[in-house]
């Protein structure tokens, strides 16, 4: 469930990308009309309103997801933080500028962001951010868990290349259905490869 929360965003900004992409006028008249005191020069073009109507709807999601969560009374994640942060900042560069580069980063920046923490976490301050979340689950010996840990950080540092490798070497569309299909793919595909590594690793708990 939570990863279908955290995944919210990015559906709703691939959803209203299609929409609009499909609807070039429709979007260009909706972005001039809403977002033309946002813009340099006042209006939008067909070229590049889907990006910027689907970067206003993903700061918007990613905003109400914090809210919901504060209503809640339940924890916001520090990476929330960070990406709301991010997609504010480069959205409302993308937006501001009518250049969907901004936007394309913002991705990248936040899987090396991820890593980042892992890695220093793991040699500067000796805490490894897997075993924080997984470790009530599981029973690893702690070098597994520091090559789990690892294995995480590369898992980030690729996905942050292969990001902008779409980017900017294929058409915006291409990118936006990577964006969702490519990234939750490849979490999917990382993820059950790690569960089969460390099966043989589990340790059961001890009988009381």
């Amino acid at each position: 469930m939570k990863i279908l929360f955290d995944f919210l965003p990015i559906a709703l900004f691939f959803g209203m990308f299609k929409y609009a992409e499909g609807n070039r006028e429709w979007a260009a008249a909706v972005a001039t009309d809403w977002l033309g005191f946002m813009v340099a020069g006042g209006a939008v073009g067909p070229a590049e309103a889907p990006v910027l109507l689907a970067t206003v709807v993903v700061i918007v999601a990613t905003l109400g997801q914090i809210l919901w969560l504060k209503m809640a009374g339940k924890k916001v994640d520090t990476m929330l933080w960070v990406s709301l942060g991010l997609v504010t900042l480069l959205g409302g560069a993308t937006i501001y500028f009518h250049s969907e580069s901004f936007i394309k980063w913002k991705p990248t920046v936040l899987y090396w962001v991820m890593g980042a923490a892992l890695l220093v976490g793991q040699l500067v301050f000796k805490k490894n951010g897997i075993k924080s979340m997984m470790g009530a689950q599981m029973n690893l010996p702690d070098a597994v868990w520091q090559r789990v840990n690892l294995s995480w950080v590369g898992f980030f540092a690729v996905m942050g290349v292969l990001n902008l490798w779409v980017a900017f070497n294929f058409s915006t569309s291409t990118w936006v259905n990577f964006k969702l299909f490519g990234g939750i793919g490849l979490m999917f595909v990382f993820v059950a490869v790690q569960a089969v590594y460390l099966n043989k690793y589990i340790k059961p708990d001890s009988a009381p």
